[in-house]
C-alpha cells in the first residue's frame, strides 16, 4: 500500500512538471501548420486545423501594412494593430505573434491581461508609462505589487504571462509601439470591458460587493461604452 501511494505521488509530480512544461503553444511535429479558416474547417481544435502543406503559398506567411498608423480616434486614444494567427495564417502552431500600438497624445492602452501569453514591448516613438501588477500574494496582508516605468525609443520592457499591464503615452506627441506575444493567439482580457460591459451584465450586487461602492456607482459604470481597441 505505501508503494502504491509513492507511486502515485510520483506520477502525480511528474505530471505536474509535464503540465507547466507545456503551458504555453505546444510545439509544431512538421514544418509548419498553415490555419484554415474557421469557415472552412470541417471539425473545431485547439487551435486551428492544418492547410494541405502542397496548397501552401508564400502569402500564408506575409502580411504588409505594419508600417501604417492606426486610427486612434476613440475615447482612450489608442489602437492596437494585431498580427496573429487570424492575420497570418502560417503562425499556426509556432507559438508566436505580434502587435503595432499606436497612441495619441494622452492616449492609453487600458489595463488588461493575454491569458496565453508572455509580451515584450519595444518603443519606436514617443514616451510611455507602462507598469504591470503582480497576482495576489500568498500573505493576504500584503498588497499586490505595481512594477512602472517610463519608456522612451529603444526600451524595452516585458509583461508577464497573465499578468494585468498598461501603456500610458506621457508625451506630447504620438507615440508607437511594437511588442511580440509568446503565443500564436494571445487573447485579451481588457479588465473594465470585460467587468463592466459584459452582455449580459454582471448582477449590480456582486459588484457592489466586489468593489465597495454604492449601486448607483455601477450602474453608471454599467451604461458607459467599453471601447475594444483591438
Amino acid at each position: 500500500m505505501k508503494m502504491c501511494l509513492v507511486s502515485l505521488t510520483t506520477i502525480f509530480v511528474i505530471a505536474c512538471f509535464a503540465t507547466l512544461t507545456y503551458a504555453s503553444d505546444p510545439s509544431p511535429l512538421q514544418d509548419f501548420c498553415v490555419a484554415v479558416k474557421d469557415a472552412d474547417a470541417a471539425v473545431f481544435v485547439n487551435g486551428k486545423v492544418c492547410k494541405n502543406p502542397n496548397m501552401v503559398v508564400a502569402e500564408d506567411f506575409f502580411l504588409s501594412g505594419l508600417n501604417k498608423p492606426g486610427n486612434t480616434s476613440n475615447p482612450v486614444g489608442s489602437r492596437v494593430t494585431p498580427v496573429n494567427v487570424n492575420q497570418i495564417p502560417g503562425l499556426n502552431t509556432l507559438g508566436i505573434s505580434a502587435v503595432r500600438i499606436d497612441y495619441a497624445p494622452n492616449g492609453l492602452n487600458p489595463p488588461h491581461t493575454h491569458p496565453r501569453a508572455t509580451e515584450i514591448l519595444v518603443v519606436s516613438e514617443g514616451t510611455l508609462y507602462v507598469g504591470f501588477v503582480t497576482s495576489n500574494p500568498a500573505n493576504p496582508a500584503i498588497k499586490n505589487k505595481l512594477f512602472t516605468k517610463y519608456l522612451y525609443p529603444g526600451d524595452v520592457f516585458v509583461f508577464p504571462e497573465g499578468l494585468i499591464h498598461f501603456q500610458f503615452n506621457v508625451g506630447k506627441t504620438n507615440a508607437v509601439a511594437f511588442a511580440g506575444l509568446s503565443s500564436q493567439n494571445p487573447g485579451v482580457i481588457t479588465i473594465a470591458n470585460a467587468v463592466f460591459g459584459s452582455d449580459p451584465p454582471i448582477n449590480p450586487a456582486v459588484l457592489t460587493k466586489a468593489f465597495q461602492v454604492e449601486k448607483n456607482v455601477i450602474d453608471y459604470l454599467q451604461k458607459q461604452f467599453w471601447w475594444n481597441i483591438d
